[in-house]
């Protein structure tokens, strides 16, 4: 596949995974807000944060990349590359949200970014 990955690839590979951790990112926010915390109320205070229409605006946009990139690559491959995607969350995750990575979440870490650059190299 390493022939394959055009300029083009790259970038919807690129905006695939900007995007879609923007999502997961803004949802977590809308999820972590202080507020309502019991049924609807809480569903009506999230809809009316800012955070929630971000994530789903970003996962218009991944929707739109995805399909485009998943044009241009075989489905394996597309899928696999497409686990970089957990990478970056839980990294900003980390980073943004001060959640934990345990040793065995690093080693997961390592792994998959093994695997996607083995895929993205062949």
């Amino acid at each position: 596949m390493g022939s394959e990955l055009s300029p083009l690839v790259i970038t919807l590979w690129i905006v695939n995974v900007l995007v879609d951790s923007g999502g997961q990112l803004a949802f977590k926010a809308a999820a972590s807000e202080p507020g309502e915390r019991d049924g609807m109320a809480r569903w009506r205070f999230m809809l009316s944060r800012p955070w929630i229409w971000i994530g789903g605006a970003c996962y218009v946009a991944e929707f739109l990349a995805w399909l485009a990139f998943l044009s241009l690559v075989p489905l394996s491959d597309g899928v696999l590359l497409g686990s970089i995607n957990i990478v970056a969350i839980m990294i900003l995750g980390r980073i943004l949200f001060k959640e934990k990575l345990a040793p065995m979440r690093v080693a997961g870490i390592v792994l998959v970014s093994i695997g996607v650059a083995v895929v993205g190299l062949h």
